[in-house]
């Protein structure tokens, strides 16, 4: 008798199917329906009508019944091969669903802004990693505009985005804040200082990155800079962090407002004073996918925004995540 031929005969539910092997292999082990019954904490007249109902379905006897418990057919030598190997199996399945739905397993699908910078983007995935042992982080660098949009249309799991941005059908983590400074040339007299007045970089030639990728940070940012004294003579809209500087040391009437970077022969970073100018950086999921991989991407992320970016909470934080994983179904 083979699998095939054993399938072929089969009506019961797989689910049924495996309860009924279950009981069949601790019947086996046992070679006793009354300690089997025990065992399993059911009714000994139960177990056996289950046992029958496995016996018509595979249209074989598998054990014979004595006055002194129950031996296995050779039929029944055949079935407890494979039942090991089906129970098994299911178990593995079970074991692997289980780390799924906890985030301990699968891959998710996440993405990062431009200018976060290496030593952050590095210590992200080691820090999933940690927390996901078994999970794999397909991790990319997108605008916020395009995670927005990937997100929205479910083809991104998470993200780290900067406010504001586009919310109708999100969830966001908590708030961060990253203060903006003046990168300057060292020989630029401002470079001097250990901090600087918005209104001392007005007339100047801005480097911002391109407005395109996130429209309304960009334009924010332009506003906050006026509301503050400064209005640039021209903005130079540049992406990377590279060209940033070779523009940045073209000439002393060139800034460019930034996040502290690392530190770079010919540059200076300089903080500004009262920290007008920030952003403010969450992570990002669609709304109603709130699964236990991204609570752990969503925990990553913050503690490495934190410790990594310089990136501070709001005074009050609030909880990191709308459920707590103890809460997600196994």
């Amino acid at each position: 008798m083979d699998g095939a031929s054993i399938g072929m005969r089969l009506s019961l539910p797989v689910m049924d199917l495996l309860l009924h092997l279950r009981y069949f292999r601790t019947v086996a082990e046992e070679q006793h329906f009354g300690r089997a019954a025990e065992r399993l904490r059911v009714a000994q007249p139960s177990l056996s009508q289950r046992i029958q109902r496995l016996e018509r379905e595979l249209g074989v006897r598998l054990l014979d019944r004595g006055r002194t418990g129950a031996t296995l057919t050779p039929a029944g030598h055949l079935v407890l091969a494979e039942t090991h190997t089906l129970l098994d199996a299911a178990d593995r399945l079970r074991t692997l669903v289980g780390r799924v739905q906890g985030g301990a397993a699968g891959t998710l699908r996440a993405a990062v802004p431009p200018q976060l910078g290496g030593a952050t983007v590095a210590a992200l995935l080691t820090a999933y990693r940690e927390r996901s042992p078994g999970g794999t982080l397909d991790l990319r660098e997108l605008t916020t505009a395009e995670q927005t949009a990937e997100l929205t249309a479910g083809t991104l799991d998470a993200g780290i985005v900067r406010h504001p941005c586009p919310t109708t059908g999100l969830g966001f983590g908590p708030q961060l804040h990253q203060p903006l400074g003046a990168l300057l040339a060292d020989q630029d007299p401002l470079a001097q200082h250990t901090e600087i007045d918005m209104a001392e970089l007005d007339g100047r030639e801005l480097v911002l990155f391109p407005r395109h990728t996130a429209p309304a940070l960009h334009d924010e940012t332009l506003t906050a800079c006026a509301r503050h004294g400064c209005t640039p003579s021209a903005v130079r809209e540049v992406a990377g962090i590279e060209f940033t500087r070779a523009l940045v040391l073209s000439g002393t009437h060139v800034v460019a407002l930034v996040p502290r970077p690392a530190p770079e022969p010919g540059t200076t970073w300089r903080p500004l004073r009262a920290n007008p100018l920030t952003w403010r950086t969450s992570t990002a999921w669609p709304a109603g996918r709130d699964s236990p991989a991204v609570h752990l991407f969503t925990q990553a992320a913050h503690d490495v925004l934190r410790d990594h970016a310089a990136m501070t909470p709001t005074a009050t934080p609030r909880r990191l995540f709308p459920r707590p994983a103890s809460e997600f179904p196994l």
